[in-house]
């Protein structure tokens, strides 16, 4: 696969030849790994759904939230249509921040995620539970509330820590994860070798290929940015956009925000997130019969 010898890979990346070695383990597996990503699935589409809002009627705010209501509504469709469906409330889950170790080096960063390293007590749902399930899933449907013109805070910290699945390789020595002057000779060696022929020979983008749907809920303005903030972040993962796939339900700043939820609740936006799963689970089913290994560019993440 490499156009150079282990002597010119070594001159090249400063690493030894049983760094070398393991470089080349790792890519195999991620070779693999793709494989099994890419691999024709038979039965049931699998439909995920994440909540970002903070809101629940048993906490304090006693309000249900809105755009998990609508996201329950469109989930509900998706069942009807066939589709296993699952919802994970980020706010009852324990996620920690992302410590940003992919601006060290790109292999600084690693899936699993070795900041909270899976089934150990440093672990969190990210690592021991979440990222299962976004793997597994074909779609995955986000919705939030627009908070101060954005996301929420909980969907931006799950949003952090999927750069564990985009892109990030395993370890190069599993017993020192941060090995920050073996990480960057594992960065320059895929840099080197990552082959456009061969998918997993270099970062490997976990999400390339599923379709992703938006539901965001608003008082007044940011509903927008809020969606085009999650479409720019979602369309560099590679997922998939069909037509009608977003959907924004606003109140208006003239109404009290006691008047919200029977506006961005009515049967209007019902019928427009009814829609959006329709879309989801139609564009799904297509990319199930003919999958499609998009243009990146396997050196870099």
């Amino acid at each position: 696969m490499s156009k150079y010898t282990d002597k010119e890979l070594m001159q090249l990346t400063g690493a030894t030849i049983k760094e070398i070695e393991r470089f080349k383990q790792i890519q195999n597996e991620t070779i693999a790994q793709a494989k099994k990503l890419y691999a024709k699935k038979k039965g049931k589409i699998k439909i995920l759904g994440i909540s970002g809002s903070a809101r629940d009627e048993f906490d304090y705010a006693q309000e249900k939230s809105n755009s998990e209501t609508l996201l329950e509504i469109c989930l509900e469709e998706c069942k009807k249509m066939g589709a296993d469906t699952e919802i994970i409330r980020l706010r009852k889950q324990n996620i920690k921040p992302c410590k940003a170790c992919y601006s060290t080096t790109n292999t600084q960063c690693h899936y699993p995620c070795s900041c909270y390293p899976h089934g150990t007590h440093e672990g969190d749902d990210m690592s021991n539970i979440i990222y299962d399930k976004l793997i597994d899933a074909d779609a995955i449907i986000f919705a939030t509330p627009v908070n101060n013109f954005k996301i929420s805070s909980y969907l931006a910290l799950f949003i952090d820590r999927c750069i564990s699945l985009d892109g990030s390789l395993s370890p190069a020595n599993p017993k020192s994860p941060k090995n920050k002057e073996l990480n960057k000779k594992h960065t320059h060696f895929i840099e080197l070798v990552a082959d456009q022929k061969v998918l997993g020979s270099g970062f490997l983008r976990r999400f390339a290929g599923k379709v992703a749907g938006v539901i965001t809920t608003g008082h007044e303005e940011g509903t927008s940015m809020a969606i085009s903030s999650l479409f720019m972040t979602m369309s560099h993962w590679g997922m998939h956009f069909p037509p009608y796939s977003n959907m924004y339900a606003m109140s208006s700043l003239c109404n009290s925000t006691d008047k919200d939820k029977p506006i961005v609740t009515s049967d209007c936006y019902k019928k427009e997130v009814k829609l959006l799963a329709q879309n989801v689970v139609e564009a799904t089913k297509i990319l199930r019969e003919k999958k499609k290994d998009w243009a990146y560019d396997y050196a870099v993440n």
